[in-house]
């Protein structure tokens, strides 16, 4: 009796939530080009889940996306404006999913190289995009492994920098993020956390995780997360890795001529051949290749 009304009340949210989409489709009302690319049934649900499927919170949320998409224009960008930002590889995408076959975004702080917010910021979001474009079918979400090796205050991006980042990946990446994983951070970085968690919204603080070498619970959940032996060593893996600066790029190239066919709505799209993070043809994306190879 109990599976019954389990199974009953989970048909009526999975209704509800249907009604709800259409209703903010139909508020939104006709949309065109990239917009009408962008605004997927599935993109919609991630707005109306990040605002607990309030239609009217979820709409302005929306709206204020795309206002931002049309001027921003994240699409647009190429790997050959950022990569001065990559050199140093304080953010690339890994060469492994995690076991629920999300695209894994690195982040290494310590190996901050640039000190102008607006194109460190504009180089994370072209990555994020990446990352969604490289998702596997069927999944929506990334997650981020955040390496504290080498950090320190001097290496360490300013207040108003974190605060923008996550101000970006909260209002126009709504429920991209799995969860993110800070390993290992040294206690210094506790008072510039002490700040930064404030710019985060509740849904969002409740995916970070620190974890810590010497913490047997930290170490089991970021196992139930990732295969040890994709895992580079330094966040506790089995994999000897280093960032390829030339081969990434090489990759991102290749990279940026698929997303200039989905965003371009080519026929090739139709058929599926991008990535399903934003399309939703048929047809699946391989494993990604490897980005960082081992080390020598």
């Amino acid at each position: 009796m109990f599976r019954k009304k389990q199974s009953h009340n989970q048909e009526n949210d999975s209704a509800q939530h249907d009604a709800k989409v259409k209703e903010l489709k139909t508020l939104i009302g006709p949309l065109s080009g990239r917009s009408l690319q962008y605004c997927t049934d599935a993109c919609i649900r991630r707005y109306l889940e990040a605002r607990n499927w309030n239609v009217d919170k979820a709409k302005k949320m929306l709206e204020e996306s795309l206002k931002w998409r049309s001027t921003y224009k994240p699409e647009d960008t190429r790997w050959n404006e950022v990569a001065h930002e990559g050199e140093t590889g304080k953010v690339y995408r890994a060469n492994f999913h995690d076991r629920c076959g999300r695209t894994v975004l690195i982040l290494r702080p310590g190996m901050q190289n640039t000190a102008v917010a607006e194109t460190q910021i504009r180089h994370l979001v072209y990555l994020i995009e990446n990352a969604i474009l490289n998702l596997p079918e069927g999944q929506e979400q990334m997650s981020w492994l955040i390496d504290f090796t080498g950090w320190s205050l001097n290496t360490n991006v300013s207040i108003r920098t974190a605060r923008d980042s996550a101000n970006v990946l909260q209002n126009h990446y709504p429920e991209r993020l799995s969860a993110a994983f800070l390993y290992n951070p040294p206690r210094i970085f506790e008072a510039f956390w002490k700040i930064v968690k404030y710019f985060l919204d509740p849904k969002t603080f409740q995916k970070v995780n620190f974890v810590y070498p010497n913490k047997k619970d930290s170490v089991e959940l970021i196992k139930s997360y990732f295969d040890m032996d994709n895992l580079p060593i330094e966040l506790g893996g089995k994999a000897n890795m280093q960032y390829d600066h030339e081969e990434f790029s090489r990759m991102m190239a290749e990279d940026d001529v698929k997303s200039a066919t989905f965003w371009n709505g080519s026929d090739d799209n139709k058929l599926g051949v991008v990535s399903k993070g934003y399309s939703s043809g048929a047809g699946s994306i391989p494993e990604p290749v490897a980005l960082a190879p081992p080390a020598s």
